[in-house]
């Protein structure tokens, strides 16, 4: 039998104007109780070099404050739903998150940042013509998404600089 996911709760505040939407938490992180917990995962890091402030020494409560700090809210796709393991492809009978009901209470909201394929797919499905918020896909961060950290680097500087000045 596969066992069904719940996700985490919003980490977003009144001075959000990044949204990135993951698409649900995989087993480690779900085991820590924390966003991006795999320890390959680079989400951390990539978040390190927009910002220019050391998150991955930080404890995890300090982590999302410092995000929150910088305008910066992290929440998933999927509130729930049925997969074995941790890859996205092995997500099965999903229930949507409410994106629309947090988007439309993040006034300074500007920008939706979809962390991967899957989040991109789902979310822009919700999302696309019922917020104002640019839209913008990048390169998972997940160790199962295979590239270079320059090339994943490179595409998530879209969140401070060029088309979407958010960070």
């Amino acid at each position: 039998m596969t066992a069904r996911r719940t996700g985490f709760t919003p980490v977003v505040d009144g001075r959000t104007r990044v949204l990135i939407l993951g698409s649900l938490p995989g087993d480690a992180s779900l085991s820590a109780g924390q966003y991006y917990a795999h320890p390959r995962n680079a989400f951390w890091r990539l978040m390190e070099t927009l910002l220019g402030v050391p998150l991955a020494a930080l404890p995890y409560a300090a982590r999302l404050e410092a995000l929150l700090a910088q305008g910066v809210g992290l929440w998933d796709v999927i509130a729930s739903a049925e997969r074995r393991g941790s890859l996205d492809a092995a997500i099965r009978n999903p229930e949507a998150a409410d994106l629309i009901a947090l988007t439309t209470r993040l006034l300074a909201l500007k920008a939706v940042a979809f962390n991967g394929g899957t989040a991109a797919r789902a979310g822009r499905r919700i999302l696309e013509g019922e917020t104002t918020a640019a839209l913008l896909d990048l390169p998972s961060s997940s160790p199962a998404h295979a590239r270079p950290f320059d090339e994943k680097r490179a595409r998530w500087s879209a969140l401070s600089r060029g088309r979407v000045k958010t960070c």
